[in-house]
């Protein structure tokens, strides 16, 4: 019999298609570099940074029944990823991300996850017919969701049942998509973690740090907020807790696309195993820090 996965990985999973050059690129350079393929999204970045610390993540998510489909699954049964539960829509391209980084930088992106919006509330089927919950028995465990699913799914996600017992641990995906994350705000069970561009969208007002950021959040209602900033300080706050606030580790960036996922994950991983918010917070930090350092395990490029 196969055992519960500890944590469900709920929105993008897909493949990361990406440039990288080492020189600085203006608009319009044209520059040497290397171009990766490796599986990517923010609900896979976080469950594969998971798996390597020992959970078992399911993914809840939708992949085209194309080629490239195909091999995304296939790599992720090679992570230790559960696949069981993905949907598999006909007659839809298997969703893709494309960004060029130069310098350390990240110079531009594209994320198309048609598939993934298109499929809608159909991922979210094995939480309510038994298989990993239902609306009278929920998933009680940590949830970890990414802002890339429609700004309608996530606003049925804030109030749904299937929800109502879940550790809830949420990732805009990008600034741009930080505003379908508002009414998750008031989610009895939700963790938000933000960069301090989305806090300060969510906050209605650009912030000066992290601290400000996150204080001013729980003031709104959220229950708790991590805020990163880059370089600069981070913080996590919670309702009737105040503020802890810490610094990343100074590191030369190599890369920057998944950081705030790694970030996350080893932040969760560390709370989950019990540790205090301080202690939890440098735990993702560190990650985040050896990841954009180049020095975090990765999947070879194919």
């Amino acid at each position: 019999m196969v055992s519960a996965p500890d944590i469900l990985c709920i929105g993008s999973v897909l493949w990361d298609i990406i440039g990288r050059s080492p020189q600085p690129m203006p608009h319009g350079a044209d520059r040497p570099g290397r171009i990766t393929r490796l599986p990517g999204g923010v609900a896979m970045n976080i469950a594969m940074a998971l798996a390597r610390l020992g959970l078992r993540p399911a993914l809840l998510t939708a992949i085209g029944r194309d080629a490239e489909g195909e091999d995304l699954l296939a790599a992720c049964a090679a992570l230790g990823l559960d696949t069981g539960h993905v949907h598999r829509p006909e007659g839809l391209a298997t969703d893709r991300y494309m960004a060029v980084e130069a310098a350390g930088g990240l110079i531009a992106a594209i994320a198309d996850a048609h598939t993934l919006e298109a499929a809608g509330a159909a991922i979210l089927a094995p939480m309510a017919d038994g298989r990993l919950g239902s609306a009278a028995r929920p998933w009680a465990g940590p949830v970890a969701l990414d802002g890339n699913l429609t700004a309608a799914l996530l606003a049925e996600i804030a109030t749904s049942p299937l929800f109502a017992g879940a550790d809830l641990r949420v990732a805009p995906a990008s600034p741009g998509k930080a505003e379908r994350l508002e009414p998750l705000l008031g989610h009895a069970g939700a963790t938000l973690y933000l960069n301090l561009e989305e806090a300060s969208i969510l906050c209605g007002r650009p912030c000066a740090g992290a601290p400000e950021a996150a204080a001013r959040l729980v003031a709104a209602g959220a229950r708790r907020v991590l805020v990163t900033d880059g370089a600069g300080p981070a913080a996590d706050g919670l309702a009737g807790d105040g503020v802890v606030v810490a610094a990343p580790p100074a590191v030369t960036a190599v890369r920057v696309t998944g950081a705030g996922d790694t970030f996350m994950a080893a932040h969760l991983a560390a709370d989950l195993a019990g540790a205090d918010r301080a202690a939890a917070l440098e735990r993702g930090l560190a990650a985040a820090a050896e990841h954009v350092g180049g020095g975090a395990p990765k999947v070879a490029a194919t």
